[in-house]
């Protein structure tokens, strides 16, 4: 098992950065692929990026690209997500997640892929 937690998240305005990030503890954190979703109020769960094992590969969803960078440093057991460019429609909860069947790439969007997750933080971006 690994257990997650976020912090960094905040109330900034609409062109400011944040970075947010997720430590883990646990089972070793170099194993699990890593992802982050968020959440806005009335809306489903979003998926917003996800980086391999080793940090060597990292995949985004198009609302985020060239806006947001994730990474990780296995030495410290943390994942990271700088963000830059914050809209308002980036509004969320921003959780973690852990892969530890390293999905096929089909499968890194969708959030059963994910075994654990951590509690979220929140971001609130205003205009």
């Amino acid at each position: 098992q690994v257990q997650l937690v976020e912090s960094g998240g905040g109330l900034v305005q609409a062109g400011d950065s944040l970075r947010l990030s997720c430590a883990a503890s646990g089972r070793t954190f170099s194993d699990y692929a890593m992802g982050w979703f968020r959440q806005a109020p009335g809306k489903e769960r979003e998926f917003v990026a996800r980086i391999t094992r080793g940090g060597a590969g990292t995949y985004y969803a198009d609302s985020v690209k060239g806006r947001f960078t994730i990474s990780r440093d296995n030495a410290k057991n943390t994942m990271y997500l700088q963000m830059n460019s914050l809209k308002p429609e980036d509004t969320a909860v921003y959780c973690c997640a852990a892969d530890s069947a390293d999905a096929y790439p089909y499968q890194w969007r969708v959030a059963a892929s994910y075994d654990y997750w951590g509690q979220g933080t929140q971001v609130t971006v205003s205009s």
